[in-house]
């Protein structure tokens, strides 16, 4: 007996920092999907064989204008998307279309609104944020939300937001990233020589990471631990004013901006270093965090973290327990808090210790993706 055939939906096809998405949906077991995007990239870092790109449709210019301007139909109707989507559904029988993430899900609309299958929607965190270009967005937003038969969020604090904007709580699934465990083995740490602390970030270079207050709480500790390092793995548009910043408070030389690492070299990575730090806080628009991939990584490899309590962090790091959280927006606090471990062996040890275990019980990637099918199975009796 074939196995029931699902439609992933991602807009783009993946981008390098999209990772958790790869794992998903090469983690499935009892179910065959295929992905639908408009772009593919990124084909060499995740190969995936059953990838349909969907295609322009050639349109009359003449029934375009009408739809777009007359009509003021919304672009997957007037670009053609709507008729090409159906039909490539119905080709490949797929009975349920899963679509990452929020915002995609407002675009995709009046294709939820008619088509005959299930849809559901995956959101992670930007996907929450404000669009004030858009005045209606947040309509269109709460429509989706409302129609779609489950939403699934990343943390329990990013349902919450959902639930603002309009979701009923009853639709609400909490579908946590999983984690490939034997990718981040757990490592015993021991405090480096001459105090050549290593500590790391691994994050796309964007507002709601935090990274300024990374160097300042950097700035911090190095005063005390001079031979300590910072190394800073990720791609974004605010490396050129961090490289400025560091420059500015005089540790340019102690701080390494590694850009965009692979697998290989990012599990080397957290080996090879003593503290991690991410101290996100919310950006523009509500922008927020459901829990960063690198965090739950550092964590299960026995890395103490410095965090805050922001987004679904704290649903995965207990403060004092399996990591230290601060409040948003305090780098003096951040420092503190990497001074402290500095300090104390025995807390680094059991932070490390405790943080790898709780990832392997609440994160742990086949039983994220068995939740993930029990929500596919769900949908397939409704």
């Amino acid at each position: 007996m074939s196995s029931p055939v699902i439609a992933s939906y991602c807009t783009t096809f993946l981008k390098p920092e999209m990772l958790h998405i790869y794992r998903q949906v090469t983690g499935l077991r009892k179910f065959r999907t295929f992905i639908l995007t408009l772009h593919r990239e990124c084909a060499d870092r995740y190969p995936f064989e059953d990838v349909e790109t969907i295609p322009l449709a050639r349109i009359n210019p003449l029934r375009r204008f009408y739809l777009k301007y007359i009509e003021r139909r919304p672009p997957i109707i007037y670009r053609g998307e709507y008729d090409t989507l159906r039909q490539i559904l119905e080709r490949r029988g797929a009975f349920l279309m899963h679509i990452y993430f929020g915002h995609t899900g407002v675009h995709l609309l009046p294709f939820i609104e008619a088509w005959s299958g299930r849809c559901l929607v995956s959101f992670h965190g930007m996907d929450v944020k404000e669009r004030p270009e858009r005045p209606d967005y947040n309509e269109r937003l709460r429509r989706m939300l409302q129609r779609v038969p489950l939403v699934l969020a990343r943390s329990k604090s990013l349902a919450t937001r959902l639930e603002e904007l309009g979701c009923p709580k009853q639709k609400l699934r909490i579908q946590r990233t999983g984690i490939p465990l034997e990718s981040f083995p757990f490592r015993e740490r021991q405090h480096p020589r001459e105090g050549a602390w290593q500590i790391i970030q691994v994050c796309r270079l964007i507002e709601k990471k935090g990274l300024p207050d990374t160097l300042e709480a950097f700035a911090i500790f190095a005063a005390h631990h001079p031979a300590a390092t910072l190394s800073i793995a990720g791609e974004g548009p605010l490396l050129d004013a961090l490289e400025r910043q560091s420059e500015k408070m005089g540790i340019r030389g102690k701080v390494r901006f590694l850009g965009f690492l692979d697998q290989s070299s990012l599990s080397k990575l957290y080996e090879d270093s003593h503290i991690f730090i991410h101290p996100s806080r919310t950006a523009q628009g509500h922008d927020q965090e459901g829990i960063p991939n690198s965090l739950l990584e550092a964590m299960a490899s026995g890395l103490p973290v410095v965090s805050t309590r922001h987004g679904g962090i704290p649903e995965a790091v207990e403060d004092g327990v399996s990591g230290l959280l601060v409040n948003e927006n305090d780098p003096v606090a951040a420092g503190e808090a990497l001074l402290k471990i500095a300090a104390n062996p025995a807390l680094a040890a059991s932070l490390g210790r405790r943080a790898s275990e709780s990832i392997r019980r609440e994160f742990e990637q086949t039983a994220q993706i068995e939740r993930l099918e029990d929500c596919y199975n769900e949908l397939r009796s409704i």
